[in-house]
């Protein structure tokens, strides 16, 4: 596998002996989860160009803060986020002997029964899990600060099932202890900002103009990221963009992520298990649900490319193509020595 682009030379942090010992810690952590990742066999070199130097990045931002950092995720429906999470909690923790935790945006989905109290309280759209609004903020700003500051000894982060349309039993939820040296929010509008008023009076797609043909959906979305939304992503300390390179994309991509749904499903049933219960799209539902994320993810993309901190541009075979730093940090590429 040929690699597109290399992380930044100016922006090499820690010094090269740390960065090879990170790969080769790597290469003897990584065979067991390889599988897992469903990742390409070139690895170890996106490893040496890309994962560890980001990594090493993230470490310098986290030792000269002095405390937990937090990392924001960004990317469109399909773009890899959570790949990309796996591979820096793999590096950071393998690597560099970080504690990282994890929380997807996607398991703060409100749970269907609340979802359908605001289908019918507020707008028959926010039914449809995803856009602002749609979230419990309120406990994602709670697991945030718990994870800075260590509280309690067993912290639960929620989890919510795609198959079903709801969140998870807590008897299921994800379980972590202490204090997390760097913690990760994923999630496809992480880091959004609100539009002009301006700019929502135009629907972008069809499921706008015939199902919010007020606005009304629309205005609701946006007066949450400009309100609770901001609360949370302004307790993220760097922002990674996995860009993606259009919207014809997304669609695609969130197509082969229902498919590979649909696959699990099938073993399921193969194997006996009850699968009515389950919600898995068809083609046509498909893009009817990308449709509510249109017009934040066309507002993001040409939003947040100049005020990101990372960008890793992708390309149409969903490689990454192009590396971008926005914020450099100055003592870099000179073999920096972390702060002690």
């Amino acid at each position: 596998m040929s690699l597109l682009t290399r992380w930044p030379e100016n922006q090499l942090c820690l010094g090269d002996d740390e960065r090879r010992d990170a790969v080769r810690a790597l290469e003897r952590a990584f065979a067991s989860t390889l599988e897992t990742l469903r990742v390409d066999i070139g690895l170890v070199e996106m490893f040496e160009a890309i994962y560890v130097p980001l990594a090493a990045w993230l470490v310098c931002h986290q030792r000269r803060l002095g405390a937990p950092l937090v990392v924001g995720v960004n990317g469109a429906q399909g773009a890899g986020k959570a790949t990309l999470f796996n591979l820096l909690e793999l590096t950071l923790g393998d690597g560099f002997g970080l504690r990282v935790a994890g929380i997807s945006i996607d398991d703060l989905y409100k749970t269907r029964a609340e979802r359908e109290r605001l289908a019918r309280e507020v707008h028959p759209l926010l039914i449809t899990r995803g856009v602002p609004g749609t979230h419990d903020i309120e406990l994602g700003a709670q697991l945030l600060r718990a994870l800075k500051g260590g509280e309690g000894d067993c912290l639960r982060i929620p989890v919510f099932d795609k198959s079903v349309d709801d969140r998870c039993p807590p008897s299921v939820w994800q379980e972590w202890s202490g204090v997390a040296d760097l913690v990760v929010l994923e999630g496809w509008c992480v880091g959004a900002r609100p539009q002009a008023e301006s700019e929502l009076r135009e629907p972008v797609n069809a499921l706008e103009r015939d199902e919010d043909p007020d606005g009304a959906w629309r205005r609701y979305v946006n007066a949450q990221l400009a309100g609770p939304y901001r609360s949370l992503f302004d307790q993220v300390d760097v922002q990674i963009m996995l860009q993606v390179p259009s919207m014809d994309a997304v669609y695609q991509w969130r197509t082969l992520q229902e498919l590979k749904l649909a696959e699990r499903m099938q073993h399921l049933y193969d194997a006996g298990e009850p699968t009515d219960h389950l919600r898995i799209m068809g083609q046509g539902e498909i893009h009817r649900f990308i449709q509510h994320y249109e017009r934040l993810t066309r507002a993001m993309l040409a939003d947040m490319p100049p005020r990101a901190d990372v960008i890793l541009r992708l390309n149409d075979n969903h490689k990454i193509a192009d590396i971008r730093v926005n914020r450099p940090i100055p003592e870099c590429g000179k073999q920096m020595m972390p702060d002690v």
